[in-house]
């Protein structure tokens, strides 16, 4: 089952830093689980676009939301960083 670190608001959003899910075979399985766990607030923040990696990857340089993802796999999501 994938291991899925939360960072920044998403942590504030989950309440917690890593979430494990089951049954999640692509980068938008893990998404949708996550926005099923965590509802409107989780999806709306996703909006705003997120780093999404797979073992330190990047999925837009993989297949992008139909990445595999396995049970050993390590995903970690940011949601965007601004600044000034």
């Amino acid at each position: 089952m994938p291991r899925v670190k939360l960072f920044a608001t998403l942590v504030e959003i989950a309440n917690k830093r890593e979430v494990v899910i089951e049954d999640a075979k692509t980068a938008r399985e893990v998404l949708d689980k996550l926005k099923g766990l965590y509802g409107p607030s989780f999806e709306k923040e996703l909006e705003h676009g997120m780093i999404f990696l797979v073992n330190g990857r990047d999925i837009t340089h993989l297949q992008g939301l139909d990445t595999p993802v396995g049970k050993d796999d390590v995903i970690s999501l940011f949601p965007p960083i601004g600044g000034g």
